[in-house]
């Protein structure tokens, strides 16, 4: 069975070698002639794979020790009520957010359970087809949260605000995907399975010294404090996915890191927006200045053509091509693993609709 060309937007694309790394350890993980999925979280050997899974983000980041890198569960949408619960205070706790689409709504809902949730930006009434710039932030909020990249409506912040308060961001879909400061935020989020790993963990990485102000009194799972105390392990954490994280950073890092991860990911998406651009048959959902590196969005303009251009891509062997069931037409998603080859493809059976 020849691979696929994927194109998902999570679980996605990942590295080939990962792939077989993972399934050795399955099999048997150093030797020990135990399966990855059997072993103790507790083991020398997978306490090791935890170190390194926590050191390797702070290397790739460029973070110092003033950082601290967390694998948890429950995907980024438990995040949207763990930020605040640690960040918004008692009483009078309030924060600012932008809405730029579905998951960053999420946020927005959680944070309004604890507390006043202002949204300086919003795109939800132009269907999200662009990232909002032009608003403030005042100090007198606990913490800013913005969502980098849209996954459903193709978007995504090419510069981040300044900001007199923490700064947060939910980077699941496009994490290590290009060079960015990262000291520049108090704290990030991403699950893991949108672009470094597959699903089932997710990545926090908090600065130290914004923690336990909030007044609050916070349920054990849900404070990083905790999590911190007990180096990701306060309970069981889950150690097939940090592992296979750990393999796609580790070949990453090998690869030339984040820059060259940017450099290949702004190629893909060149050559696939530059054929939606010419071609009269298709057209993005979203502003041009905002669209997303890692997911392009787009639909048919002559629905007549639709079972036609179906039957293509499948036939090239594309699979995940569909646009999520809230928005329709096409989304091709572009995650570091994609070989611009399958990018190719793509762009190949959309020249042969003409």
């Amino acid at each position: 069975m020849s691979k696929k060309h994927n194109f998902s937007a999570g679980p996605c694309i990942l590295p080939q070698e990962v792939f077989q790394k993972s399934a050795e350890a399955i099999l048997d993980f150093n030797g020990s002639g135990l399966s990855l999925l059997e072993i103790s979280h507790r083991s020398k050997d997978f306490v090791a794979v935890m170190d390194e899974a926590r050191a390797i983000v702070k290397r790739l980041m460029k973070l110092g020790d003033d950082y601290e890198v967390l694998y948890l569960g429950g995907g980024a949408s438990l995040q949207f009520a763990m930020v605040p619960f640690n960040l918004m205070k008692t009483g009078n706790g309030k924060a600012a957010y932008t809405d730029t689409g579905t998951w960053a709504a999420g946020a927005i809902k959680e944070g309004k359970k604890l507390g006043t949730v202002d949204v300086v930006g919003s795109s939800k009434e132009d269907n999200y087809s662009f990232i909002p710039k032009k608003y403030t932030v005042g100090s007198d909020y606990d913490y800013f949260h913005c969502t980098s990249n849209n996954t459903i409506y193709g978007t995504q912040m090419r510069e981040f605000p300044k900001v007199n308060t923490l700064l947060v961001c939910d980077m699941s879909s496009d994490i290590f995907s290009r060079v960015i400061d990262f000291s520049q935020f108090d704290l990030i989020y991403a699950g893991a399975q949108k672009n470094m790993g597959p699903a089932g963990a997710t990545l926090v990485v908090v600065k130290k010294e914004i923690l336990g102000k909030t007044g609050r009194d916070i349920p054990s799972m849900l404070d990083y404090s905790l999590h911190i105390a007990k180096e990701s392990m306060y309970n069981t954490p889950p150690v097939f996915p940090v592992y296979a994280s750990l393999l796609t950073l580790q070949h990453l890092d090998k690869n030339g890191g984040i820059a060259a991860a940017e450099v290949q990911n702004e190629a893909k998406a060149k050559l696939l927006y530059d054929e939606i651009d010419r071609n009269a048959l298709f057209e993005t959902f979203c502003n041009g200045e905002d669209r997303s590196l890692m997911n392009a969005t787009f639909k048919l303009l002559d629905d007549t053509r639709k079972e036609e251009f179906d039957n293509a891509w499948k036939a090239a062997g594309i699979s995940g091509l569909n646009g999520h069931r809230s928005v329709g037409g096409y989304r091709a998603s572009m995650y570091n693993a994609l070989p611009i080859e399958s990018v190719q493809v793509l762009v190949d059976v959309m020249k042969n609709l003409n």
